[in-house]
């Protein structure tokens, strides 16, 4: 059992359990029962979806915004089994996914109705539990955010992980060139997933890989997960009108930018969490996933990636699991 990880005794059936964190440690314990307030629904969670800010408010370094619960969790999926005051069009005993602030690592959960979405035809739970965080966060920085076009070069940070998996298909349902950096091990995986290059960024430089695919150009788009350690590369690798989005900061927090060289290339850079946005802000997004997405996804050109499932129980060794990066594509717990 990984150290961080307590298990405490359940009491009776009926109660609401979920994942804790506890002086940096995942604990299971009895929680109260949640409440649709205005505007708001109680899923049932089916599954759901592990996620490296997960692992980052368990290490103290993510909290949620204020009104989120305590306990981590950014998707699920499962049905509703309350609708609150305020809400319409949505009742009890519709499979649904969701897009959480938190609270996903529980057996039930209350989510505004503006960040419901549909299970998409064809579409198990399960499968469906896998979508809300990544496309939606992909969705907003390279569709909405950064307007990646057909026929632009999009480079994919961290592509086996699961924002890096969809974010390889929906560039390439988008006719860009896709171009990702993960280990030697995930490369035939992502080629066959649409990715055009794929980079071993332990042993090459993404920098040199990707000019000499694109002519010398660069790209136009990069989706970093990783921050300060990839920045002033980030900025080398642009084409000219590029547009960098950094999401993450698995390498760091804080770094110098060479801003002669950004303004030179006429480039952009910017930074951004779906996590804090306002829940209008959410709704929107949402509704456009819905919109543009879901059909790619219930075409087949847009595929849920699940490396493996786990029982709630076992969310340690889920965290265990995606702090190594042995995983390709996403992560579930099952409550």
């Amino acid at each position: 059992m990984t150290e961080w990880f307590s298990v405490i005794p359940l009491g009776h059936s009926e109660a609401m359990h979920a994942i804790v964190i506890e002086d940096k440690k995942l604990a299971f314990r009895e929680v109260p029962d949640p409440v649709p307030a205005e505007g708001e629904v109680v899923v049932d969670v089916t599954a759901a979806g592990v996620n490296r800010a997960d692992v980052s408010q368990r290490q103290g370094f993510y909290p949620p915004p204020p009104g989120a619960p305590d306990y981590p969790g950014l998707e699920c999926a499962g049905v509703i089994s309350a609708v609150g005051p305020g809400v319409s069009g949505r009742h009890v005993g519709e499979r649904v996914s969701a897009l959480l602030a938190g609270g996903g690592y529980a057996q039930r959960v209350a989510v505004p109705a503006g960040q419901l979405l549909p299970v998409p035809t064809g579409l198990s739970l399960h499968e469906a539990a896998a979508l809300p965080e990544v496309s939606c966060t992909v969705w907003s920085n390279v569709v909405d955010r950064d307007r990646l076009r057909k026929g632009e070069t999009l480079l994919v940070h961290g592509g086996g992980s699961g924002i890096g998996t969809f974010a390889i298909q929906l560039g390439h349902a988008l006719g860009a060139t896709v171009v990702a950096t993960a280990r030697a091990s995930k490369h035939d995986k992502l080629r066959e997933l649409g990715a055009d290059l794929v980079v071993d960024y332990t042993t090459d430089d993404f920098v040199a890989a990707t000019k000499d695919f694109t002519g010398g150009r660069g790209a136009d788009v990069v989706l970093d997960i990783v921050g300060a350690k990839y920045l002033s590369r980030n900025i080398d690798v642009l084409a000219p009108g590029g547009r960098i989005t950094v999401i993450g900061f698995q390498g760091g927090r804080k770094a110098e930018v060479d801003l002669v060289e950004l303004m030179a290339k006429r480039a952009s850079l910017s930074s951004t969490s779906l996590r804090a946005r306002p829940i209008p802000d959410k709704a929107r997004i949402v509704a456009a996933v819905t919109r543009d997405v879901w059909p790619l996804v219930e075409a087949g050109a847009i595929k849920p990636i699940i490396h493996t499932t786990m029982p709630l129980s076992e969310a340690a060794e889920a965290h265990a699991l995606m702090e190594s990066s042995d995983h390709l594509g996403k992560i579930l717990l099952l409550p």
